[in-house]
Formats: structure tokens, C-alpha cells, sequence
């Protein structure tokens, strides 16, 4: 939260709601972090208006990074760019049809002038990742979070190394 207003510092949007079993994952890790969102469904195609104003607005109403999700015509992420000045961060959500190469595509392939920072396909828990170092520029508190959840990325692998050393690659694959 913005401790000076108690908003959130991220707007997390996508194009459906279908969207949401994966963006889920950006608001999770950012709770993690001790920072909420905001969540809303806002389609580039189909409520223009709205996601529209809701670019226009974003910073006005105290959020620091957009975080963007949507599948197919994946546009969300670039009109939402086009519209603020705040750091967007794309998600292109998988697709039956092409497997989500379509999404990375429409959210990446962003014209000079109009930044997407764009992650993996369904790539929203580093979306919300990047978000928080984003926001930790300037707040030491979210960095030693921040650097606390690396330190144990790296114990966890670490740990991992020593179990398949220990019990072996077939034992490990049939635990």
C-alpha cells in the first residue's frame, strides 16, 4: 500500500477474466512483498474507453507501475503504455491457437516511443517481481525483501543440488 494515501502502488489489468488464474500470481508475490494491487479486467478491444482512462488516471491515482496481461491481439499492455508515463509491465497469456507466441509477440513488438517491459508467457509472478524492484528504488525496506527472497531462491536450489547428490537423478525423478 501507499502508506501516505493507503492506495495501491500497482494496477494489475487483464483482458478477461480468463486472465485471472494467471495474473493471480503478480498479486500474490506483491502481498509477499508487503505491497497491494489493485485488480480489474479491461480489454483493449472490447472496453477501449475504459482502458483508456484507467491509463490516463493511473498515476493520478497513486499507482507506480501497470502490470498487464492479455492473450491473442494482445494490445492491453501497449495501449495502457500509450496512455501513461508510468512502467508497464507486459504478460502475454497463453493461447490454445499458438501457444501464447502470439500474446509475447502483440505485447513485446512495441513501436519506438512506447516501452512494454515484457516477461515470459504467463510470466505474471515476475511481472509482479520486477513491479516491487521497480517501487524499491528509493525505499530500503522493500529492498531487504527483495534481496531476503533471492537468499532463499538460492538456499532452496542449493538444497535441491545436495538432495539429487545425495539420493541420485533416478531417486530424485521418482520422489
Amino acid at each position: 500500500m501507499n502508506s501516505a494515501t493507503g492506495s495501491p502502488l500497482v494496477g494489475i489489468i487483464m483482458g478477461s477474466d480468463s486472465d485471472l488464474p494467471v495474473m493471480k500470481d503478480a498479486a500474490e508475490i506483491l502481498k509477499e512483498f508487503g505491497l497491494e494491487s489493485e485488480v480489474k479486467v479491461l480489454s483493449a478491444h472490447r472496453t477501449p474507453d475504459q482502458a483508456i482512462e484507467y491509463a490516463k488516471t493511473a498515476e493520478t491515482n497513486g499507482l507506480k507501475v501497470i502490470i498487464a496481461g492479455a492473450g491473442g491481439a494482445a494490445h492491453l499492455a501497449g495501449v495502457t503504455a500509450g496512455n501513461t508515463v508510468l512502467p508497464v509491465i507486459g504478460v502475454p497469456i497463453s493461447t490454445k491457437a499458438l501457444k501464447g507466441i502470439d500474446s509475447l509477440l502483440s505485447t513485446a513488438q512495441m513501436p519506438p516511443g512506447v516501452p512494454v517491459a515484457t516477461v515470459a508467457i504467463n510470466g505474471a509472478k515476475n511481472a509482479g517481481i520486477l513491479a516491487a524492484q521497480i517501487i524499491a528504488e528509493g525505499n530500503p525496506e522493500l529492498r531487504e525483501k527483495l534481496r531476503s527472497y533471492k537468499k532463499k531462491m538460492e538456499k532452496d536450489v542449493l538444497a535441491k543440488t545436495e538432495k539429487l547428490a545425495d539420493i541420485g537423478y533416478e531417486a530424485y525423478l521418482n520422489q
